[in-house]
């Protein structure tokens, strides 16, 4: 147990050191903001039901399949949301607001917006994503009268939260990071998320809300480390479950990012490139549409 724990303890760190160069070099590049939000690094209707991953290893899609399943995700959205009035209001962090997009245009929350609206308005989009934020930040935004009034009107919240609390506790724990710290952290990450979540329903108790889960960005560091994989899967497992508490839909993204043959990973190597996000936006429209 004794060499096991230490060995957690030194892949761990080893993982600090990597992340605390990338925050370094990032942080150079994209100056502090002066609000308090200071970056790390920004249903009630029943959805279809999500298609079930095979177990064991995921092969990858041709191309070809992944574009023909994307237009018809999209055909089978622009059909059940036509001839209704209907706003996305889509908050949280890097990951709503696009980081990575090489368009700039709002990673998938652009995608879907470019999509469903390429022949006329059919849903209406508002991103809410800040860069850096964490549950903390977002529970203070939420009373910000622009996102406050817009979640107001909303039929349907996405929501991406809560790769930065993992980054924080990096962050705080650099010289001191075990296994046993990120379980300790997740309980209250999940205290913070209900708090959204009740938040939210306080709002806007008819707004269908989405929780976008967490994809393994880690990977990309140190490859084969179960207890990385492990900390990702557990802390989606909490978001599972607070969504279902209120109702609310999860939306899995971490099969998407197993490919052994697509690189979908911007430069930064953490935050999903052009491919990534639309593999993300595919999956969200899985979720959203109803099959009849």
């Amino acid at each position: 147990m004794r060499k096991k724990t230490t060995m957690i303890t030194i892949i761990l760190t080893l993982l600090a050191l990597g992340f605390a160069i990338f925050l370094s070099t990032n942080h150079q590049a994209n100056p502090t903001p002066t609000s308090e939000e200071t970056p790390i690094n920004d249903q009630r209707q029943e959805p279809n039901e999500p298609i079930e991953l095979p177990e064991g290893e995921i092969s990858e899609p041709p191309a070809s399949e992944l574009k023909d399943e994307f237009a018809e995700a999209i055909q089978r959205t622009i059909n059940y949301f036509s001839g209704k009035k209907t706003n996305v209001v889509a908050i949280g962090d890097s990951l709503t607001q696009g980081v990575g997009d090489s368009s700039e245009q709002g990673g998938y929350v652009g995608i879907l917006d470019r999509q469903l609206n390429q022949n006329s308005e059919v849903v209406t989009f508002e991103n809410y994503g800040k860069r850096g934020n964490r549950t903390d930040h977002l529970i203070k935004r939420l009373k910000q009268t622009e996102i406050h009034d817009s979640i107001q009107q909303a039929d349907i919240v996405l929501i991406t939260i809560g790769a930065n609390d993992i980054m924080q506790v990096v962050k705080e724990n650099f010289m001191n990071i075990t296994y046993e710290i990120f379980a300790s952290e997740r309980n209250n990450y999940e205290t913070r998320l209900r708090d959204i979540f009740a938040e939210l329903a306080a709002i806007n108790p008819d707004a269908s809300i989405y929780l976008i889960g967490f994809y393994n960005p880690f990977e990309n560091y140190f490859e084969h480390i179960k207890e990385l994989d492990m900390i990702v899967d557990e802390w989606n497992e909490t978001g599972r479950q607070v969504a279902e508490d209120y109702r609310a839909t999860f939306v899995p993204t971490k099969d998407l990012f197993i490919s052994n043959s697509t690189n979908l990973f911007a430069e930064d190597h953490f935050h999903p490139n052009d491919e990534g996000y639309q593999r993300i936006a595919e999956r969200i429209l899985n979720y959203l549409v109803v099959d009849e």
